[in-house]
């Protein structure tokens, strides 16, 4: 079964951006993932198609109703014919990373809650959300675009959907640290230059100057993900990740010294 994702949303026609654009687009038309959208008010009990109400305890905004919800995503999964993973995707969700889209992506798909105004009807999400999902520590108005979010990131993950494999093995995140610096032509642009190194044609040359960009950038701007980055390799750093460091030290240290 290929990558299926099943969206439970008021504005379906928001996915057409991963449906008609890009990379997603391509691996579409491939077969490679597929993508059903499920609009709660096609569920709902009145002729106004009416799929939320005020809260209970008063407050501002409305609150989406259970049971329109409830009643796609058992469409949805009649449709699967499985019981797929239901993720709701909230702000009190586990933040994405890259280890939960491979694993997305390595699956069958799930079924993407995405709720708006004031948020779901907590009954919906005890008896049915398997999983809450955050882009971060913010509010969007509605989980769509962090459901496209997820879905353009499992998507690249599949086997055929780059035209350069490569890429998603270089990514950001997929080894733990963040990308290095990418330049392109011309090779002066504003009186910046292209290091070197890039210009060289020594391969083992550029492998090691992106390898230390790549940690003095992740040790600079995410020292978080720096520390779990080493903390993960318990048995010690590869002699070369070690001389890199001790030059990434040195070459701070003797930055701080010509500033003073």
């Amino acid at each position: 079964m290929s990558l299926r994702f099943d969206v439970v949303t008021l504005f379906p026609e928001m996915f057409a951006a991963v449906t008609g654009c890009g990379i997603s687009r391509r691996a579409l038309e491939r077969g490679l993932w597929r993508l059903e959208c499920w609009n709660p008010r096609d569920w709902a009990e009145n002729a106004w198609r009416t799929v939320d109400d005020r809260p209970f305890g008063g407050g501002p905004g409305m609150v989406m109703q259970a049971k329109p919800l409830e009643r796609a995503i058992d469409a949805a999964q009649a449709a699967r014919q499985d019981r797929a993973r239901v993720i709701y995707l909230s702000p009190q969700g586990r933040p994405l990373t890259h280890r939960r889209v491979a694993e997305l992506a390595a699956g069958d798909g799930a079924i993407l809650l995405c709720g708006r105004y004031e948020g779901v009807d907590e009954r919906l999400i005890e008896r049915r959300v398997d999983e809450e999902i955050s882009l971060g520590d913010f509010v969007l108005s509605g989980g769509e675009l962090a459901a496209l979010a997820l879905i353009d990131a499992c998507v690249r993950q599949l086997p055929g959907a780059l035209n350069d494999e490569a890429s998603a093995v270089e990514d950001s995140f997929v080894d733990g640290l963040l990308d290095c610096p990418h330049y392109t032509r011309p090779e002066l642009y504003e009186g910046l230059a292209v290091p070197e190194v890039l210009l060289s044609g020594h391969h083992e040359n550029i492998r090691r100057w992106r390898r230390k960009q790549s940690l003095a950038r992740t040790r600079e701007r995410r020292p978080e993900l720096f520390a779990e980055w080493l903390a993960q390799r318990a048995r010690g750093l590869s002699k070369e990740e070690a001389q890199l460091l001790r030059e990434i030290e040195a070459e701070e240290l003797c930055g701080r010294d010509s500033a003073t």
